[in-house]
């Protein structure tokens, strides 16, 4: 498989005295899907908002389909971001509009500033928008307002509007952390499906070991900023997980 994302060095310090990722070297080939496991503070969320320039990172290099994405003036970033969905936590969606004007809210960095300010789409954007809704399951509520959703609801229209962006990638931050047991293996079993029918790349951050057993090609455990492990689910030991999380039971850490 092609080497869609390659990570060298990578170190970010927020003063002198944190150090929130120390020298992480990852290559991530295309379609893989990539579990990152780690406690609260550990660098996880840090490490996705470093790929796509959320976080400026201090040090090291970000190749991501042979661009230097660490490398890059603010100004020249658009391109990139384009083709990097990212999925939240906490949704980040406009609550007091509706579900398909969140989703279309994807295809602004495909557009020009005027078009996008008066939310010019065109009507094979409006039906793409309309497509992707119904495979998340969430045709019924096309026209509600967001704020009118559940939260696994809204996870879906968060993973609708990544969607169609197009991307070559999609990061997810703690996509299920807020939810109950199960919308999370809703939202789990959707990544898992897009990942495996249109070979998209997907990197989430997740606390649940289980979860990342599961779901999970490949697992990355982070401490302290630090890769403790890269590898097979199968062999993940109780031993590297406690060393991953200060705790032999790391499925149970929700924190």
């Amino acid at each position: 498989m092609k080497t869609i994302l390659r990570i060298e060095n990578l170190t970010k310090m927020y003063n002198k005295d944190v150090t929130a990722l120390s020298a992480v070297s990852l290559d991530v080939k295309k379609g893989e899907f990539i579990a990152i496991i780690g406690r609260s503070g550990a660098g996880k969320s840090t490490l996705l908002r470093c790929i796509n320039r959320m976080v400026d990172p201090t040090s090291g290099q970000i190749l991501f389909e042979d661009v230097d994405v660490a490398a890059l003036p603010k100004r020249s970033l658009r391109p990139v971001r384009a083709k990097i969905g990212m999925i939240f936590q906490h949704y980040n969606l406009v609550d007091r509009q509706t579900v398909i004007e969140n989703v279309l809210h994807g295809r602004l960095g495909h557009k020009s500033t005027f078009n996008g300010v008066f939310s010019r789409y065109t009507y094979d954007e409006k039906l793409q928008a309309v497509n992707i809704i119904s495979k998340l399951d969430l045709t019924s509520q096309i026209y509600k307002r967001c704020d009118e959703l559940s939260g696994g609801q809204k996870q879906r229209v968060g993973i609708a509007r990544a969607l169609i962006q197009d991307p070559h990638l999609i990061l997810c931050d703690e996509p299920i952390a807020s939810l109950d047991p199960g919308s999370a293996k809703v939202i789990m079993d959707h990544l898992r499906k897009i990942c495996d029918e249109t070979g998209i790349t997907i990197m989430v951050n997740l606390h649940q070991v289980d979860v990342a057993v599961k779901y999970a090609d490949r697992i990355v455990g982070i401490n302290a900023g630090r890769v403790l492990y890269d590898g097979s689910p199968k062999k993940l030991a109780k031993k590297t997980i406690y060393e991953i999380y200060g705790s032999e039971d790391g499925e149970l850490i929700l924190d």
